[in-house]
């Protein structure tokens, strides 16, 4: 049974880094700003599954609390971008 599961920790870590990758290459030749705020959007997506893979694979359960804090420092971020890109004022 745990030789199931490595191989599809495995297999996960791999279309991990693929997505990564991928969203990296989104972000450096992205034509649009809208493009760009998409890539760091799914960018942080990503970063917060690699961390919750980590957690998993290491059995423990101390990543999942960072895991929420970046999911969350994440939104706000892609938030504020947004409006600055919009507005060029974040607070009003």
């Amino acid at each position: 049974m745990t030789d199931l599961i490595d191989l599809a920790l495995l297999f996960t870590f791999g279309c991990i880094g693929l997505s990564l990758l991928l969203t990296m290459l989104r972000l450096i030749a992205g034509p649009t700003l809208g493009d760009r705020v998409l890539a760091l959007d799914t960018l942080s997506i990503n970063a917060v599954s690699l961390i919750v893979l980590i957690g998993i694979a290491g059995r423990t359960q101390l990543l999942f609390e960072a895991a929420l804090i970046i999911a969350m420092l994440g939104f706000v971020s892609t938030v504020a971008y947004c409006r600055f890109a919009l507005r060029g004022d974040i607070i009003e």
